[in-house]
């Protein structure tokens, strides 16, 4: 498009709007408007990897009436079109449908770097029509490596060091032309054009198995561009792209690039990675394998590092050419998920002197990203060492964890270290060979993670239990960045499918990551081994320990993803992988049973539970086969779900019937009649029996009070589980609504639980429950459903996926008087508030437009009120669509 067209667009738009404002003016006002406008989940993404994208928007304002029921979406290749009502993609005109959530796009057939531009606008239940929503934006991204211009370059070494190099190209351009870059990194990347940084993003791209696939990020860098010549430069690190990790075939960096420029509706290309780039090294240098444990840091040299990169500072510096590479054949597909942003910024809370020219600094809390210093001047050469913990020792000593950086000075005033291609997760910061103390505002924490929102908020009565929800909730956005939940940020950095199990169910009701999850599962589906093998880490540079319920992860976390947000993606894109892998375990099944399968170069060890506090036998091997092959009943299970949403009728009652044959077996193998118990008789061989429907009826409330005895006597109230067994038993506590039972546990103070570690220095969930190794992990975070699902009574359910339908029965422990909760869904925002008050309980419920509930009667309850209106309890139950309601439920104690 020209510049003056591009003009014009601004200008109608702009005009638009204006007529909009005249039109629905005080006296016409818009009675409801759609906001949250996605596509695939992103806002304005623009690289998307497919040609039938999703939509999906929200209703909202005080005029709305009911629930949606039209709605009409306009597709158009130029935004001037839209404001012409000629929508030439795609227009569905006034349609009769409540779907708002990921509807599939049904226009004129799109291609590789379509760009598009949409708007929707909806009537509610009293055929009251919304204003057009906002014109939001999409482009399809390149699909086919075929289809993207360029070479892989990198520098060489007569440029000097080559594992973070600056990349040169001076392009000619036109002002005001639509260009969008779509660069393709093995490694990292942050791009400047004519001295400024494009975007916010850090750390980009987001985590894939580089041997299978790279990721290809595309920017709009229209308003970095002057007219006529501009310096374009890909600042790269190495990052995951290393012959430790995935088999580098360089050893720097590499990128393939390709600048476009969108023409009378046609993209022409401007520049593209060849030979005729130039480049030279940056002054970073990574001095980690990446390997488990040895991440080590960044030596970040002053004298060579560039503190000016406009045009007039490049040419004075000296440039060498680039090397081309090639690239073993592997899929480049856009990222699908947000980029990393920086969030929080810490300063220190305390410096403290260790002895001449060394301190400590404590920042406050452990928090994943960066570290910021300027530094006095010093002599050229003086090198600074940064070192990070996430703890001192029990003498108040500095916990080495083999997490540091180097500053070398260049002799010059104002200089200023900051990380750019590592990142560390550390409260304090050991400084040695820094002559003077530093000050508190010379340094910074600067907070990491990936571009999802918070989705969830809870406070109740107990200051106990919001510090535990706090911690627990804070825990997860340090483990969350790069398209992929690690199980700690900084000593191993892997997406162990284990933890991710752990802890999927509290992340995706915590925070909005459904487009986490999109990029995760595709390091599973491209892991996969031959005969469908599954790792235990994904993506996989490297063997990882775990079991049957780490591989499984790729089982269980498409389908709750799609319960949680629905989002039909990935359980359709990944269930012919998911069967593969139950191939595989067919394998290993030894008389209908699931039995030990070999480690590989890829995979080791075979685990039940794991981490579970001392005293607890998990490794036992009755209990491992135990708990594996009840995993393998819950994996069936969520596969006959998996069919029958995919109309898969058959193979879904194949699943169920294999389900119910395991369950019966798993009972004849694991069961001891003479005690009342399965296997160990541990918290999670007694749970999770339970909850697979392995008990049978007659014997369930033996097993269960057997297994509450246990815990008093033998664990005396406390918590007996680790990684698996915590998001088991919270779960076991809810369907059994054993509130009492579950508070009880959370409310110790000693060994093992969470108020322990937050009594011992805590600021985020700790690895192991005495507080070895790494005190940012996620081990233990599977409990945060039970604040939401329990005391906050917010059950989605799964017939009605992304929170269409939920169940509002708070489970009320003895001692907790009120609770205030909140669920931001794919529909709008559910909202629970309750207060216990002289033998009645007052319930505040909100329900967002397009979403029903059912309100469960308590048992207590002898009498209810509904908005002033008295209501039968007889039926256990109250119906209720949209709106919001005031609940009076007198109590009989």
């Amino acid at each position: 498009m020209s510049r003056m067209k591009r003009l014009l667009s601004v200008g109608l738009i702009g005009c638009f709007c204006s007529i909009s404002a005249f039109v629905y003016g005080k006296a016409k006002e818009a009675p409801f408007m759609l906001t949250e406008m996605k596509c695939e989940n992103l806002v304005n993404p623009l690289g998307i990897d497919n040609t039938t994208p999703h939509f999906s928007w929200k209703l909202k304002g005080d005029g709305l009436k009911g629930r949606q029921t039209y709605y009409e979406i306009q597709v158009a290749s130029d935004s001037i079109l839209l404001i012409q009502d000629k929508a030439d993609l795609w227009n569905t005109g006034k349609l009769k449908s409540d779907a708002s959530v990921m509807v599939p796009y049904q226009g004129a057939p799109l291609s590789s770097r379509s760009l598009c531009y949409w708007r929707v606008r909806a009537w509610d239940s009293k055929k009251q029509a919304s204003a057009w929503s906002p014109v939001a934006r999409f482009a399809v991204g390149i699909l086919d490596k075929s289809h993207m211009h360029g070479e892989y370059i990198g520098s060489s070494v007569e440029g000097g060091k080559v594992c973070a190099p600056i990349l040169r190209k001076k392009v000619n351009a036109t002002k005001g032309e639509t260009t969008f870059l779509h660069v393709n990194t093995l490694g990292y990347h942050e791009i400047y054009i004519n001295g400024e940084k494009v975007g916010e993003d850090v750390l980009t791209p987001a985590v894939s198995h580089l041997t299978k696939r790279s990721l290809i990020v595309t920017y709009d860098v229209t308003p970095y561009l002057r007219e006529g010549e501009n310096d374009l430069l890909i600042w790269l690190g190495q990052g995951w792209y290393k012959s430790t990790t995935f088999g580098a075939a360089y050893d720097g960096p590499l990128v393939k690039a390709e600048l476009d420029v969108l023409r009378n509706g046609k993209w022409e290309v401007l520049t593209k990675t060849d030979s005729s780039w130039c480049g030279r090294e940056s002054g970073y240098s990574d001095t980690g394998t990446w390997r488990a444990l040895q991440f080590a840091g960044e030596r970040v040299d002053g004298r060579i590092l560039p503190t000016d990169l406009s045009s007039q500072a490049l040419n004075k510096m000296k440039w060498a050419p680039v090397v081309t590479v090639k690239v073993p054949d592997h899929i480049a597909s856009p990222q699908m998920c947000e980029v990393n942003k920086i969030y929080q910024k810490l300063q220190p809370v305390s410096i403290r002197q260790l002895n001449e020219d060394t301190w400590l600094v404590d920042m406050g809390r452990v928090q994943t990203g960066w570290f910021e210093m300027y530094m006095p001047t010093l002599p050229v050469g003086h090198e600074i060492t940064m070192e990070y913990s996430d703890n001192l020792t029990k003498d108040g000593e500095f916990d080495k964890q083999g997490e540091s950086d180097i500053y070398i000075s260049g002799g010059r005033n104002g200089e200023c270290f900051r990380n750019k291609f590592n990142h560390h997760a550390y409260r304090y910061v050991r400084i040695s060979n820094l002559p003077v103390k530093p000050e508190r505002e010379w340094m910074k924490s600067l907070q990491i993670h990936g571009g999802y929102q918070q989705a969830a908020t809870f406070e109740c009565s107990d200051a106990d239990l919001n510090a535990i929800h706090n911690m627990i909730q804070y825990t997860m956005k340090c483990l969350t960045f790069s398209g992929y939940m690690v199980d700690c940020p900084h000593l191993e950095r892997a997406g162990y499918g284990g933890d991710g199990n752990s802890s999927t169910m509290s992340l995706q009701t915590m925070y909005d990551v459904a487009p986490t999850f999109e990029n995760w599962i595709q390091t599973w589906g491209d892991s996969m081994r031959e005969g469908g093998s599954l790792p235990h880490v994904g993506p996989n540079p490297g063997a990882g320990g775990g079991g049957p319920y780490w591989c499984g992860f790729f089982v269980l976390a498409p389908w709750r993803t799609y319960v949680n947000y629905n989002d039909p993606r990935l359980i359709e894109k990944y269930y012919s992988q998911m069967k593969e892998w139950f191939k595989y375990v067919d394998k290993y099944t030894v008389d209908g049973l699931l039995k030990r399968w070999p480690d590989t170069k890829y995979r080791d060890w075979y685990l039940g539970d794991w981490l579970a506090p001392m005293g607890v036998d998990a490794g036992a091997q009755s209990s491992v086969d135990l708990v594996s092959n009840c995993f393998i009943s819950e994996c069936l299970g969520t596969m006959n779900k998996v069919a029958l949403v995919l109309g898969k009728k058959e193979e879904a009652e194949e699943f169920a019937t294999r389900k119910e044959k395991l369950n019966k077996l798993i009972h004849q193998t694991f069961y001891r009649p003479n005690e009342g118990i399965y296997s160990t008789g541990s918290q999670l061989d007694m749970c999770y029996p339970m909850l697979v429907g392995v008990v049978p009826d007659a014997l369930y409330n033996t097993v269960r009070e057997n297994m509450m005895a246990i815990t008093e006597e033998k664990h005396k109230g406390h918590i007996a589980v680790g990684l698996v067994g915590v998001p088991i038993l919270t779960e076991w506590a809810v369907r059994n609504k054993k509130a009492d039972f579950f508070y009880q546990i959370l409310k110790k103070r000693d060994y093992p639980g969470y108020l322990y570690m937050i009594d011992n220095g805590a600021t985020a969930t700790w690895e192991y429950w005495s507080g070895e190794r790494s005190r940012v992990h996620n081990c233990y975070n599977g409990i945060g459903t039970w604040f939401y699902q329990a005391v906050g009574g917010i059950r989605p359910d799964e017939a009605a996926p992304g929170y269409r339908h939920v169940y509002i029965d708070p489970q009320i422990p003895n001692g907790v008087t009120w609770a205030k909760t909140t669920k931001e869904s794919p529909y709008g925002t559910i909202i629970v508030n309750w207060e216990l008050k002289n033998s009645q309980l007052n319930l505040q419920v909100s329900v967002p437009s397009g979403t029903t509930a059912t309100i469960c009667i308590p048992d207590a309850a002898t009498s209810c009120k509904m908005n002033k209106k008295k209501v039968s309890i007889e039926k256990k139950t109250i119906a209720v669509e949209e709106g919001n309601y005031d609940f009076v439920f007198d109590l009989n104690h």
